[in-house]
């Protein structure tokens, strides 16, 4: 199980880390700062929430497939999805309405955090 949580948490660095150059030396001077400002912020979250893949995955396989660690990893997943990708894709459409789905991604993040430290509390108690 943790092989999987791995594997999600090199795909969104890469994935990461390739979107990153794209905004660097695609998106100079196509679009607005403010515009790029916001990819990357995308970015960054998404980086950041490919390393607490990697703790999940760490977690999993030294506290066991525990639901509230697939949660969250799950949760971490969905925020990239909706959090990023809404970021992504306002920056390359400029349709605003996908900035409203971006609070959702937040929450998502939000979430994942809050299981995953009570996920760690839960095995700070089991012996």
């Amino acid at each position: 199980m943790y092989l999987t949580w791995l594997f999600w948490a090199a795909v969104n660095g890469f994935i990461a880390v390739a979107l990153g150059a794209f905004g660097a030396h695609g998106l100079q001077g196509r679009v607005t700062a403010q515009r790029l400002d916001n990819w990357h912020t995308a970015v960054q979250y998404q980086m950041f929430h490919a390393v607490a893949l990697l703790a999940v995955a760490f977690l999993v396989r030294e506290l066991g497939a525990l639901p509230l660690l697939r949660v969250s990893g799950r949760l971490f997943l969905a925020g990239i999805a909706l959090f990023c990708g809404s970021l992504y894709l306002l920056v390359l459409s400029n349709q605003r309405w996908l900035g409203m789905i971006t609070p959702v991604g937040g929450v998502c993040f939000l979430a994942g955090w809050v299981l995953l430290a009570y996920a760690c509390w839960q095995g700070l108690k089991t012996p």
